[in-house]
């Protein structure tokens, strides 16, 4: 009885092509535009993700995301290191600068002051240079993207393509010169600005004096201390916030979540990828069974039972799920993989999968569910009238 189904479900190719291409098109969409949503968050905490070596962020209490600075008094630093459980703490200046470029334009960048002594802070790898070379005089890190885009040489006369920035580049930053010492590996950031590295007390120099400087604390746990209890600690000692890492990129996440409309466009989009699929495929295949129902109903006159026939119906629904996710979701991966050196942020965790396997299970089941009443109400008597 399932080759049969198997059979009536191949033989027709028109409606079959149309059923499959309905379960991928809602797939394509879900997976897609979700890993574009998720690509798109996880760049609003790239810098966080990117600097390991904190247990956890300290800051001003009125932080809302990773981009909100509100500097503090450097005399909150050795507060933080008086806290017991703490290991060690450093400084982290974070703030924009505008760089010159050789033909005169401005670009903005991230500028990141890390700690002097220890380095703390760092890019998370290194594509050219070496991190200890950030202690020589004027120096900066950049980071591989923006030294190969926005940060390049233009040719002259116009044409021909940008030169990346090179080992010992000169960039004019805040009218002060900077020596390109390294060319880190970074994940892209939300802005897409290019990262610039270099010392806290050389950072101090090259941004606009203010009365206040210190953008973050780092601190690094002892061994074996409960890292949110620690946070507590700090806090109840210094009156600042302090999250672990990962406390502060969801706390980052929420913000864009509620203040951007991000969220609603890309719901939209897979809301809207999920229904046209629906439709689509429970059209499609309840069509489909409408014009087998005298093979099914002859089925049923030669004492074929309800059960099986509903069976028979959802097999063809399991192939035709199992076709249109792996279809879809193939296609998805293939835009993210050729799209992998691009601007485009695309990240497919297996989340993201388990959730598009789930909505065409509800699709092919909705459109199963259509066709299976019109089975169960069928007179075989009709069949042969």
């Amino acid at each position: 009885m399932y080759r049969i189904a198997l059979k009536m479900l191949f033989g027709d190719a028109a409606r079959f092509f149309g059923i499959v291409m309905g379960v991928t098109l809602a797939c394509f969409v879900i997976s897609q535009q979700g890993a574009i949503f998720i690509g798109i968050m996880n760049r609003t905490t790239a810098l966080i993700t990117d600097m390991g070596y904190p247990d956890i962020w300290v800051m001003d209490p009125k932080v809302q995301y990773i981009d909100d600075v509100k500097p503090l008094q450097e005399t909150e630093l050795y507060r933080v290191r008086g806290v017991e459980g703490v290991g060690w703490a450093s400084r982290l200046y974070k703030g924009m600068i505008r760089a010159r470029l050789e033909d005169g334009t401005f670009q903005n960048c991230n500028l990141l002051g890390i700690e002097d002594s220890t380095l703390v802070g760092g890019p998370p790898g290194m594509v050219a240079g070496s991190l200890a070379e950030l202690r020589r005089a004027d120096a900066v890190i950049v980071d591989s993207v923006g030294a190969s885009t926005r940060l390049a040489r233009r040719p002259s006369g116009g044409s021909g393509r940008p030169v990346p920035l090179a080992l010992g580049d000169i960039l004019e930053l805040n009218d002060k010169r900077g020596i390109v010492v390294g060319i880190s590996r970074n994940t892209r950031t939300f802005q897409s600005q290019p990262t610039v590295y270099t010392t806290y007390t050389r950072a101090l120099t090259f941004a606009p004096r203010e009365r206040k400087s210190l953008s973050f604390v780092l601190v690094g746990a002892k061994p074996g201390e409960d890292l949110r209890a620690l946070c507590r600690r700090i806090t109840e000692r210094t009156g600042l916030a302090a999250y672990t890492r990962d406390q502060f990129r969801w706390v980052t996440i929420g913000y864009y979540l509620k203040n951007t409309g991000i969220p609603i466009n890309f719901g939209l989009a897979v809301s809207l990828g999920l229904l046209i699929g629906t439709v689509i495929t429970g059209f499609m295949f309840y069509n489909f069974t409408l014009d087998n129902l005298r093979y099914l109903g002859t089925l049923k006159a030669m004492g074929a039972g309800d059960s099986t026939l509903l069976w028979m119906i959802l097999l063809q629904a399991v192939v035709v799920g199992i076709l249109g996710f792996g279809i879809g979701l193939g296609l998805a991966s293939l835009v993210g993989w050729q799209n992998r050196n691009s601007p485009l942020a695309f990240s497919m965790p297996w989340q993201l999968v388990l959730v598009a396997g789930a909505a065409v299970v509800v699709i092919c089941m909705l459109s199963a569910m259509l066709s299976m009443r019109r089975v169960v109400v069928l007179e075989p008597a009709v069949v042969f009238k």
